[in-house]
């Protein structure tokens, strides 16, 4: 068998396995994230979300509304220096982004079943 044969095979074999998995795959939300910073934000994004007094304050102040935190939380960036990740039940993250105004940053106290969303100010952009 050449080598033109070879490739013809495995050309055939290439094409038969992505239609078969764009066939299995089609429909269902599948997702790869790798990053930190995308694990991270996907671990917070999942979790049931509550909101510290005052941190609820400064959002109802600012109209800043829940969907703007939605979207920090799915494009932000997470400041792992500024973060507290060694302890042993809730890590504490620093998240910041934009919204439709002025972007902010605040703390997420990420924790099994609740991620508690604290400590929200606005920042200037360096």
């Amino acid at each position: 068998m050449n080598i033109f044969q070879r490739l013809g095979y495995f050309s055939v074999g290439l094409f038969m396995g992505i239609i078969i998995l764009i066939f299995f795959l089609s429909g269902k939300k599948t997702s790869c994230s790798y990053f930190p910073n995308a694990r991270t934000l996907k671990s917070i994004r999942v979790k049931e979300r509550h909101f510290d007094a005052n941190a609820m304050k400064f959002f109802t102040e600012n109209k800043i509304d829940t969907s703007n935190i939605s979207s920090i939380l799915e494009n932000g960036e997470v400041h792992f220096g500024e973060s507290i990740t060694d302890r042993d039940s809730c890590n504490v993250y620093l998240i910041s982004g934009e919204t439709a105004t002025k972007p902010i940053q605040f703390k997420v106290e990420n924790c099994d079943s609740i991620a508690t969303i604290q400590e929200v100010d606005f920042y200037s952009e360096k």
